[in-house]
């Protein structure tokens, strides 16, 4: 037995080469997602949390029960096993391009229709679409006249319902200036102090769903800018392309994809152009 699993047993679990190697596997079915070697801990930490509340003595039995498709437990180990890290204006660069560029280039090109879609894919706790809510708020003077919408997608069901409530801790918002935040955030008080919640001005213009991006996609309209950012490093090689080949698919001729500065399709699909860091274009 290795010193990790040494480490587990005293812990309260033994955790064998042969349990990580199966959880693994589990997750890679149920996400897509490749856990390397130095994930080992985050798996036992945040699995054995799941054995404790299932009252359950062994990892073996637990791979059992996911592998046997137990519908409400897969959802918990989905929950258990990914990251949710995010921030509003994280990477704040690509909402300068989306204020200053991409929005008055979209005003004048879809006077026609007035409609504007945005995908959020890997929402977690919402952040990243209130923050689009609030460029577009601010970005369209006439806003109400147009046909405006953003999907916001995650895996995790637990984040989404933060995300859907709209309610932060005051650390969470300190990178968000005070003239926008009085103007989208209501502050908190009693036992809400410390805590604050977005406007329903903001919230009404996204749809939080939950959607597994290697499953089939139940969206029928196609988008104008999609929003996937530090989601596909968590993937294989094989999985990015397939993923970045989907989201050609559904974005409109000329339509953008802003995805994380570690990510890039370009070594993987002929369907991008690089535009701006981090920034592309579908080209064909």
């Amino acid at each position: 037995m290795n010193h990790l699993a040494q480490k587990a047993r005293r812990q309260g679990f033994e955790f064998t080469d042969q349990d990580f190697n199966r959880l693994r596997e589990l997750v890679y079915q149920h996400t897509g997602i490749r856990m390397a070697e130095n994930r080992r801990d985050l798996i036992y930490g945040r699995l054995s949390r799941r054995l404790r509340a299932l009252n359950m003595h062994s990892f073996g039995d637990y791979c059992k029960l996911i592998e046997n498709g137990h519908e409400d437990e897969l959802e918990a180990f989905t929950n258990a096993v990914t990251t949710n890290l995010t921030a509003f204006f994280r990477e704040a660069h690509h909402f300068d391009y989306l204020a200053d560029t991409l929005l008055p280039e979209l005003l004048k090109r879809k006077q026609a229709n007035q409609r504007i879609r945005i995908w959020s894919a890997g929402c977690s706790t919402g952040e990243e679409p209130y923050t689009l809510a609030m460029i577009l708020r601010e970005s369209i003077p006439d806003i109400h006249n147009w046909d405006v919408r953003i999907l916001a997608t995650d895996l995790d069901s637990e984040v989404l319902a933060k995300a859907t409530a709209g309610i932060y801790e005051q650390q969470n918002i300190q990178q968000i200036l005070g003239e926008r935040l009085k103007r989208w955030f209501h502050k908190g008080t009693g036992i809400h102090k410390g805590k604050a919640k977005v406007l329903p001005q903001l919230q009404e213009l996204i749809s939080f769903r939950k959607l597994n991006l290697m499953e089939s996609w139940p969206m029928k309209g196609s988008f104008d800018i999609i929003f996937c950012r530090n989601v596909l490093i968590y993937f294989d090689k094989p999985t990015q392309k397939k993923l970045f080949d989907r989201f050609a698919g559904i974005l409109n001729p000329k339509g953008h994809l802003f995805i994380g500065h570690s990510e890039s399709p370009l070594d993987l699909t002929s369907h991008f152009t690089l535009i701006g860091q981090s920034i592309y274009q579908r080209s064909k």
